[in-house]
This record gives C-alpha cells, sequence and structure tokens, in this order.
C-alpha cells in the first residue's frame, strides 16, 4: 500500500484520521476552560498522534517499523475513544459522530497493518 502512494496525503487513512483532528480541535473549542490543560489538551494530542504517527511509519524503509509506528497510531486512537467517551459522559458535547469516525480510521488503520503483515508473509 505504501509503496502504491507518493506521499502519506495520498493515503485515505491519513486523510480520514488528519480530518477527525481537525474535528477534533474545533469541538474541544467549547470545552469548560478549566479543561484547557486536561481533557482539552490530553485529547487533541491524542487526535494529533494518529495522523502524525502514521507519517512517520509512512517513510520508514522496514516492515517492522513501520508496523510499530501503525501500532502508536491504533494506541493513539484507543486512547481518543475513551476521552471522547469521558467527554460525552461529563456532557461537554455529544461525540457519538466523532467516536463514529474514530473507529472508520481505526478500521482503515487495521487494514493497512493487515495488508503490511500481508506482504511480510
Amino acid at each position: 500500500m505504501a509503496n502504491q502512494s507518493q506521499s502519506f496525503r495520498d493515503v485515505v487513512v491519513w486523510q480520514k484520521a488528519h480530518a477527525f483532528t481537525l474535528a477534533i480541535y474545533r469541538v474541544t473549542e467549547a470545552f469548560p476552560k478549566h479543561e484547557l490543560f486536561a481533557l482539552t489538551s490530553q485529547l487533541r494530542r491524542a487526535a494529533a498522534s494518529i495522523p502524525s504517527n502514521f507519517v512517520e511509519g509512512f517513510r520508514k524503509r522496514t516492515k517492522p517499523d513501520k508496523a510499530r509506528f501503525y501500532n502508536i497510531a491504533q494506541g493513539s486512537a484507543d486512547e481518543c475513544l475513551y476521552q471522547l467517551i469521558l467527554a460525552h459522559d461529563l456532557r461537554y458535547t455529544d461525540t457519538t459522530t466523532l467516536q463514529a469516525d474514530l473507529e472508520e480510521v481505526s478500521r482503515l488503520l487495521q487494514g493497512y497493518i493487515n495488508g503490511l503483515e500481508r506482504r511480510s508473509s
């Protein structure tokens, strides 16, 4: 997959993860100010980590190096999912759509990893 794309910008996983990150930045603008250095910061950092780690893995030359960064991106997606559940339960915002968007990113990322693993066999 990565070999077929000239740039990470061509990859749907990155495109969706970047769009998700932009949405997180927009929605957290409305979070309570006392969350600025807590949930707001943590959620933004974890969201940005998904496309950032994908990009870092994209240029790695070995499959184990690629897989490591893609796995870090998966972990960041899981972290975001919990933080979205928390924000929802704290009634800061309805995160249902964001959770669905994140689940799509996670599925695409898993598909990318599965493709990488198939090429390793």
